[in-house]
């Protein structure tokens, strides 16, 4: 979908609302950050969300993004949004809920995020963390935040314990992208008191040129998620193959500490690891710890300051960066 069309879209939608009294919420995040990586990015990223009429909502989301140095090798500030200098369209989606007595059943439809583990754009965007987990990261042949359907999703069970199908063809935004091709995405997600567990498989196609990248790209999770008195511990580990003949592991875990004495302060702890098995002379050997906060400032700022030591074999990387950002952020209804 091209970025004119998002516009257009977006356009229609605040008349349609405005005309007919439905529901309309826009939201919008400037955020400027500098790594000690020797990168400085800026960043916008625009959504409007609401319901067209009882039990039918629809999210529309675009993102401009730029680091100073596009050709260096780094993974500062890609925790969900992708940095090329110039207008993406992430989603633009239809959903609907229905509660059948006491099942639950939703349907959604357009472009959207990868339906794998945590991986909503709340998940990984101002959480915190500046950077996807390396698990996650899309130069790293395992996964991505930046990995987006252009299909048909459908949830059904009961709010403890559901089952999620995709069926699309990539729409993935940024420099790495999956090649054509239809693709599947099955989650099983149950919660219980404090605790959301859930199972994820993908079958897709694979990032690298089809000259030595055969087969398919299959991917399989386990994401658990923890809440108790101002602690949020969460996690995921991830294995599987990004193309025939290799194979990707990896794990990550987070903490993030809130509690009423810390005033606007939250604290955030992250360790990882990430391994991709294949000839000695590319394989990937990573892992790395984070250890930050994230401040609300008045006047809708917050800032973030993460602290990074990492060690493996991803070149060109310093062992202990540190990266930095403020956001400015507003919501209208």
């Amino acid at each position: 979908m091209k970025p004119a069309i998002l516009v257009l879209l977006f356009t229609a939608v605040v008349h349609a609302s405005a005309a007919g009294g439905q529901s309309l919420t826009v939201e919008a995040d400037v955020t400027a950050g500098y790594s000690t990586d020797e990168v400085s990015a800026l960043a916008t990223q625009l959504r409007g969300f609401g319901d067209l009429k009882a039990g039918i909502r629809f999210y529309l989301e675009g993102a401009w993004a730029r680091r100073s140095d596009s050709e260096k090798e780094t993974d500062a500030f890609a925790a969900a949004y992708p940095y090329g200098g110039h207008l993406e369209v992430i989603e633009t989606f239809g959903e609907r809920l229905f509660t059948p007595g006491k099942a639950l059943v939703g349907l959604r439809a357009g472009r959207y995020r990868t339906p794998f583990g945590i991986a909503s754009r709340s998940d990984h965007a101002y959480s915190g963390f500046l950077r996807a987990p390396l698990i996650r990261y899309d130069d790293y042949y395992a996964l991505s935040n930046t990995f987006l359907e252009h299909g048909a999703d459908v949830i059904a069970g009961v709010p403890q314990l559901y089952l999620e199908a995709s069926l699309g063809v990539p729409a993935d935004v940024g420099d790495v992208k999956r090649r054509n091709g239809f693709d599947s995405v099955v989650r099983l997600q149950g919660y219980h008191g404090p605790w959301i567990v859930g199972l994820s498989h993908i079958r897709t196609q694979p990032t690298q040129p089809a000259s030595y990248a055969h087969g398919r790209s299959e991917f399989t999770g386990v994401d658990v998620r923890w809440m108790h008195d101002g602690v949020l511990v969460r996690g995921e580990w991830i294995t599987g193959q990004p193309f025939d003949g290799t194979t990707t592991d990896g794990w990550y875990a987070d903490v993030m500490l809130h509690r009423a004495a810390m005033g606007p302060v939250t604290a955030v702890l992250r360790v990882e690891q990430l391994n991709y098995n294949t000839v000695s002379r590319f394989a990937l050997h990573e892992r790395r710890v984070t250890v930050g906060a994230k401040v609300r400032l008045p006047r809708g700022l917050t800032a973030q300051v993460n602290v990074l030591r990492q060690s493996g074999t991803l070149p060109n990387y310093r062992p202990a960066p540190v990266d930095l950002a403020l956001t400015y952020s507003f919501r209208l209804h």
